[in-house]
């Protein structure tokens, strides 16, 4: 680079903050309409320094344009640089130490000042500079596709700066947009004078003299060559013989204008009406130029061709000028190809005109295929089709920009969501003469609305579901062992399998892993095994198409497609059919993919996977009740939670905790336990577990009219009460049953 030298301290300079890459699409292409309905230059070049700007606050660009003497720079747009500082350099001359922009377009390269007050490049306008806030300077050359100077484009920081990468690249496509103006600017001036120079050729020709310096041949009625000038002469080196000869025609004319004007020329020399044609005629040095020629009869006194006059004005640089207007029309489509948007043209009543190449990539289609009739209605989904029609149908009467969601499918069988804005183009009289319209793929944003929707409805479920359940409490052995695997494996992403009987709170110990995860901000997602029916347990699991099966009315994602990013937790795993067991569930536990169902198109999922059952798989895989692949893919991790009769010392714990929970819930005050109702909550065995416990507990609350608790001994099994004996004293006389 060649403001690598401008300072030795260049690295440690601040850089600017990260900016867009690429300019945004909608941006580039107002500019780049704008070049092609022909504002005027000094209006495109404002735009593309107003678009440049709004990338970084404080940054003021400027654009020179380069005198016809080659040597100096005028300013053609510099809205932002303060007035002073735009007099003192307005007219630089261009050399090796004349600022970023003067050096920049004497070595016809970039020019990155970090410094300016410090850099020897700035010595004759630093202080301007300075005195007007100014300390760095970006300056580029802007060439032309001939690799002709054109100007320049500078970025100015009041601050110390050096760009980054992605501003080199802004300033880079900045430039060339701004030649891509300036070269069609130039293009169409050349062009307008070229057609004033014939204009002013034609007007000549009707005084026709023979001192005239134009090419000028008498022909007889058929065409044939009477006699040639001495302009004309002297151009092609011919001498008035070989002009006379019949042969002439394919030695000054180029052979392809020849052959394909000759039937159309002598059916013109038939009629008794002026004609022109555009021919290349060869130079006497080898060469073809392209000139317009006049054919204008003379009449006899019958009203009979009698001569005609043929005169050649020379139009080379017209083409010239023409062929690169062309060019440069192919450029521009190019520039739209490229947009990673889907780009459309359309006529003022809507009718398709251009589509980009990114937009029939898409679709498999031909610019004709999608012309044709009814493409349109094809290309969109059924259950899209009248909503769009009846947006577009407003949009295009309103003759306002408008906006429209869809899904279009694409050649891959697939629909995919796309956001289409449509904005009208005038003319000078304020009337639309086209619309263009830009499609961006909002297939992600709209999956991401179904999975928020989707969890939406999980969390409310789960919030239901979880209202039946306790934090975990106490503070025994096995239960603190527990406690202590759930928080080394938290941390992890591995596949734990939680076992024990139930009732034992095997959904807490899920929970608390998800929290203590690094995922706990993200989803959690409960899956019961046991509730769903075998046949939907694919779709449940995995989501499917609209008409995948019947009563498939409209898409759905699965379970697993709601969890990414988060946890997925599939509750009584062992209650699951074994036709059930399915392969899908196999490949999305080992590869993190799956297929929904009616689809090919494969998923990816980041979904970690916790798994719970009250049954004993290694017997079920052994009796063939379990598959034993499934059951290995699950077995990552085990966590064994042990029952409330291995965890007596957390019986008092999780009494008190539930009787303040559910007094509170039913606003009674109970200050305590009795005595002996905690000695037989204590001695009973628990076959229900805690949930057993929260269930005896609810009940005497409700029943409870005294602040101490008691529990009523007939609550209890038989095969209980008869095991224990004396362990279940009977209630005092004074209490009441009801209290009970």
């Amino acid at each position: 680079m060649a403001n690598a030298k401008a300072s030795p301290n260049l690295e440690a300079l601040p850089t600017s903050p990260s900016l867009a890459q690429t300019l945004p699409s909608d941006a580039v292409l107002e500019a780049l309409t704008m070049i092609l309905l022909g504002v005027p230059l000094n209006e495109v070049l404002t735009t593309i320094t107003r678009l440049i700007e709004a990338h970084s606050t404080g940054m003021l660009c400027s654009i020179f344009l380069l005198e016809e003497d080659g040597l100096h720079l005028r300013y053609g747009v510099a809205a932002s640089l303060p007035e002073a500082y735009r007099a003192a350099v307005d007219g630089i001359c261009i050399g090796p130490s004349v600022g970023s922009c003067g050096t920049a377009a004497y070595l016809r390269q970039p020019v990155f000042v970090s410094d300016i007050a410090s850099d020897p490049r700035w010595a004759k306008f630093r202080h301007f500079a300075l005195q007007n806030g100014l300390r760095s300077a970006w300056s580029t050359p802007i060439m032309s596709r001939d690799d002709e100077l054109l100007g320049t484009f500078c970025m100015y920081h009041r601050e110390v700066r050096r760009p980054g990468p992605a501003e080199i690249k802004l300033i880079d496509y900045a430039s060339r947009i701004a030649g891509i103006a300036i070269e069609r600017d130039r293009s169409q001036t050349a062009l307008t004078r070229a057609f004033e120079q014939i204009e002013k050729s034609e007007a000549q020709l009707r005084h026709i003299v023979d001192a005239i310096p134009q090419m000028i041949a008498v022909l007889n009625p058929d065409g044939t060559i009477l006699y040639m000038n001495q302009t004309m002469l002297d151009y092609t080196g011919l001498t008035i013989e070989e002009a006379m000869a019949k042969d002439v025609r394919d030695r000054a004319f180029n052979p392809d204008d020849v052959a394909r004007f000759r039937g159309e020329r002598l059916e013109s020399l038939s009629r008794d009406v002026p004609f022109q044609n555009e021919k290349r005629i060869l130079r006497k040095d080898g060469q073809y130029r392209w000139f317009l020629i006049h054919y204008n009869p003379l009449l006899g006194d019958q009203g009979r061709v009698i001569r005609w006059y043929a005169t050649g004005t020379d139009i080379e640089h017209r083409k010239q000028a023409e062929n690169k207007l062309r060019q440069e029309g192919r450029e521009l489509r190019q520039l739209i190809d490229f947009l990673p948007q889907h780009v459309l043209v359309l006529d003022q009543d809507g009718t398709l005109l251009q589509a980009n190449k990114t937009m029939l990539d898409y679709n498999g289609l031909t610019l004709e295929e999608m012309k044709g009739e009814g493409t349109r209605e094809r290309d969109i989904h059924p259950d899209d089709l009248e909503r769009v029609r009846s947006e577009r149908s407003a949009g295009l009467s309103s003759g306002m920009p408008f906006e429209v969601e869809k899904r279009l499918l694409g050649k891959d069988g697939q629909s995919r969501w796309f956001l289409f804005r449509f904005n009208p183009v005038l003319d000078e009289g304020g009337d639309i003469v086209r619309w263009f319209a830009t499609a961006t793929d909002i297939e992600d944003r709209k999956q991401a609305e179904d999975r928020m929707r989707n969890e939406a409805v999980t969390l409310r479920e789960d919030i239901v579901h979880s209202s039946m359940f306790e934090e975990i409490v106490g503070s025994s052995q096995s239960l603190r062992k527990v406690l202590k695997t759930v928080d080394k494996v938290s941390a992890t992403d591995s596949t734990v399998l939680i076992l024990g009987e139930t009732g034992t709170g095997k959904e807490l110990i899920a929970r608390a892993i998800h929290k203590r995860s690094p995922r706990s901000s993200r989803a959690f997602i409960r899956v019961n095994c046991a509730a769903i029916p075998s046949e939907l347990i694919a779709s449940e699991l995995f989501g499917h198409l609209k008409d995948a099966f019947t009563g498939a009315l409209e898409r759905r994602i699965g379970r697993f497609e709601a969890a990414d990013g988060g946890t997925l937790f599939l509750d009584e795993i062992g209650d699951l059919p074994a036709e059930t067991q399915i392969t899908l569930l196999l490949r999305v536990l080992q590869e993190r993919e799956f297929e929904r169902i009616g689809s090919t198109k494969p998923v990816q999922v980041d979904v970690r996977v916790l798994a719970a059952t009250n049954r004993d798989l290694a017997a079920d895989v052994d009796e063939g009740f379990f598959r034993r692949d499934l059951y290995y893919r699950l077995n990552v991790f085990p966590v064994d939670v042990p029952p409330l009769r291995e965890r007596i010392e957390d019986i008092p714990l999780l009494a008190e905790y539930l009787v303040q929970r559910y007094s509170k819930k039913a606003g009674k005050k109970i200050a305590s336990i009795d005595r002996l109702t905690l000695e037989m909550l204590r001695n009973y065995d628990w076959p229900g577990n805690v949930r057993e416990l929260q269930n005896v507990i609810e009940r005497a609350v409700i029943l409870c009219e005294t602040p101490v608790l008691y529990v009523d001994e007939t609550w209890f099994r038989r095969a209980a009460h008869s095991r224990l004996g004396n362990a279940f004293p009977s209630m005092p006389p004074s209490t009441p049953a009801s209290g009970r």
